[in-house]
């Protein structure tokens, strides 16, 4: 890439209007998470900034994390890639490889050095030298290492590069880890899951190629506006959890009615994502929506619970959640008793005044 063009650079080269344009960064305004007073910001950083170089790794894992990014609806990842970022190495999404596309991704570090962003999907494997994922001829942890002393900011996509993922899973023969100790001062944000939500991939990227700066952060590492709540916080089954009303099993009346999936091992209340607010597919499903429990896919070690749909032992501070259940059974009798008195006396009252106007 020898001239670097802004983002509007890009769309007026392709004739698109300015329209389109300012809907562009609107919806990327909505997708970081930021007011409706920041898409003035967004605007002008996309006319004047150049499109941000990229460079995508892939260490130990299964690509889920690319086929996800592919799926993002807003923007189309088609649209991110051709017109709001500089991909310039992808192991996935690129057509070159072998030797001339690995000296490109060496020319592009050297090129851009502090400038690029450098997204890593995967895991980190440390035992027996890093043999067991080799990139380009090279371990894989080498190659970690390099691209990241050299990067401005360093984006972990999905939860093998978090935190090792399924290959770090007992008894993890590999050594596998979550890249972020191989990654030196260089900044790293955290996008767990497995794989993350599309638009949340999207949505992180886009906020360090348009502001140059991390986003806000949580004591883990991940972006606030992303994983700012738990799943259980945005549960549209949430009141079957207040009233007591669970899902025995998988086939039982309560599943097929929408209840909770507490007790079938649903890691809502300890797992912090957006599936709840964004959902998969452009907004239609996520897994609680489609009768599954949350597994919890964007915490460290998920993988090691066994099995997966063993309910959790009990519900943080309130204790037992069978013990939850009574207790709002109780509060919703004691509140339906003093519903009724309150009746008994407006009525009183009503009549009462009734027979003094006569």
């Amino acid at each position: 890439m020898d001239k670097r063009e802004s983002m509007w650079d890009v769309y007026l080269r392709k004739g698109m209007s300015r329209r389109s344009f300012v809907k562009s960064c609107v919806a990327l305004t909505s997708l970081m998470g930021l007011s409706t007073d920041q898409v003035s910001k967004v605007v002008e950083a996309a006319e004047k900034k150049p499109l941000p170089v990229v460079v995508w790794i892939h260490g130990h894992e299964c690509t889920g994390c690319d086929e996800a990014f592919i799926r993002s609806g807003s923007p189309l990842a088609s649209d991110l890639v051709l017109s709001q970022i500089a991909l310039e190495y992808d192991h996935l999404l690129s057509a070159a490889s072998g030797e001339p596309f690995e000296a490109h991704l060496e020319e592009t570090i050297n090129k851009y050095k502090g400038q690029y962003i450098l997204c890593v999907e995967g895991a980190v494997c440390t035992k027996d030298s890093g043999v067991y994922c080799m990139s380009g001829g090279k371990p894989f942890i080498e190659t970690l290492q390099h691209a990241a002393h050299n990067a401005a900011a360093v984006i972990a996509y999905g939860t093998c590069a978090v935190s090792g993922g399924i290959q770090a899973a007992k008894p993890n023969p590999t050594g596998s880890a979550g890249i972020a100790h191989f990654a030196g001062k260089t900044p790293v944000i955290n996008v767990p899951g497995c794989p993350p939500i599309p638009e949340v991939m999207t949505g992180v990227v886009m906020h360090v190629a348009l502001f140059g700066t991390v986003p806000p952060l949580d004591n883990e590492g991940r972006p606030k506006q992303f994983y700012g709540n738990r799943i259980h916080d945005t549960c549209y089954r949430r009141p079957f959890f207040d009233a007591g009303m669970f899902a025995e099993h998988f086939d039982d009346e309560g599943a097929k009615a929408g209840w909770c999936l507490y007790k079938l091992g649903c890691r809502g209340p300890e797992t912090y994502n957006s599936c709840g607010n964004l959902r998969w597919f452009q907004g239609m499903s996520y897994p609680i929506q489609s009768g599954a429990p949350c597994i919890g896919c964007s915490n460290a070690h998920f993988w090691d619970e066994d099995p997966m749909t063993t309910r959790m032992p009990e519900y943080g501070p309130l204790g037992n959640v069978d013990k939850i259940g009574a207790a709002m059974a109780v509060g919703t009798a004691a509140g339906v008793a003093v519903h009724g008195a309150m009746s008994v006396v407006q009525k009183q009252k009503r009549e009462a005044e009734e027979h003094n106007e006569e």
